[in-house]
């Protein structure tokens, strides 16, 4: 939801960490309490969109770390989405590395189906693409142990 108001920050907008959360901090803020907190008959909707999304941020509950979990394979299809659009032209390998930050076995499962797919898509045109040894570790479990 933060998101709506600040944007998207990624890695590559060099924003420092503690200022990418004080902007989402703000915006909840905004968000939940002064846009439905003053809405007749929404404060309650307010409080608890606000306590799901500190839960979320706190990155601590199987919920939120399945949520987070979810986002970053959702970067992985979506580059693997775009290469396949661009036919062997887009090499998006630089986005191959979120799923370093992937937690559960299931979710990394799906994340490696995914890379076999971008190998197979790759091997078909003849390319070796970037971050191919990331990719290949990532498919032989060598992350397990993080």
């Amino acid at each position: 939801m933060a998101e709506t108001l600040v944007g998207d920050i990624t890695p590559k907008d060099g924003v420092e960490k503690p200022e990418k959360s004080r902007r989402e901090r703000t915006s909840m803020a905004y968000l939940t309490n002064s846009l439905l907190g003053q809405s007749t008959g929404c404060a309650d909707a307010g409080r608890e969109i606000q306590e799901a999304w500190e839960e979320y941020e706190a990155g601590v509950t199987l919920e939120s770390i399945f949520v987070h979990d979810v986002d970053k394979l959702e970067l992985v299809l979506q580059m693997m989405e775009y290469e396949r659009r661009g036919e062997g032209k887009v090499d998006l390998g630089e986005f191959t590395r979120a799923a370093e930050g992937i937690q559960l076995v299931e979710m990394k499962g799906w994340c490696r189906e995914v890379f076999r797919e971008r190998e197979e898509f790759w091997k078909g045109v003849g390319i070796v693409p970037m971050y191919a040894d990331f990719v290949a570790r990532f498919l032989a479990g060598e992350d397990e142990g993080k």
